[in-house]
């Protein structure tokens, strides 16, 4: 069997079963459509032609987008990672993953990837709101910038 190649495309050159494949699996995705059949007959597109591409169609994502690893040591006290993403979130970050390990001593510590594209203030001004937060123990960048 021949090794896979990929191949980026402009989806202007590209029949529309492609893009609708895309839309259905989209569909799926955010809970628009409840199964396949109601994804393909919402994008267009036979169940058939879903299945025959599904596996195979993606959405180029843009790879180039700005982010920030945050690692945090919080105190072990119910709701405090829930404080530092609703904080992050009044600064209009998007939230892409969280780690968090079990507490040990008292504290447990927590990486969360940011994308940083809406955030308009300085990640020094963000790190310093995050300290302040009663429970935050330390809180640092990826990029060094500690507080």
């Amino acid at each position: 069997m021949k090794n896979s190649s990929y191949f980026l495309v402009d989806s202007r050159v590209l029949p529309s079963v492609f893009e609708s494949v895309v839309l259905a699996k989209e569909l799926l995705a955010d809970g628009r459509a409840q199964n396949a059949s109601q994804a393909a007959k919402m994008a267009g597109i036979s169940r058939s032609a879903f299945y025959k591409y599904k596996d195979f169609v993606f959405k180029y994502s843009d790879t180039d987008q700005k982010t920030l690893t945050l690692f945090a040591r919080l105190s072990d006290k119910a709701g405090m990672l829930s404080l530092l993403t609703t904080a992050l979130y009044e600064y209009g970050a998007n939230i892409l993953t969280v780690n968090q390990g079990i507490p040990i001593d008292g504290a447990a510590d927590v990486s969360i990837t940011i994308k940083t594209d809406s955030i308009n203030v300085s990640v020094d001004e963000i790190l310093h709101s995050l300290k302040e937060i009663d429970g935050v123990i330390s809180i640092k960048s990826m990029n060094g910038g500690q507080k």
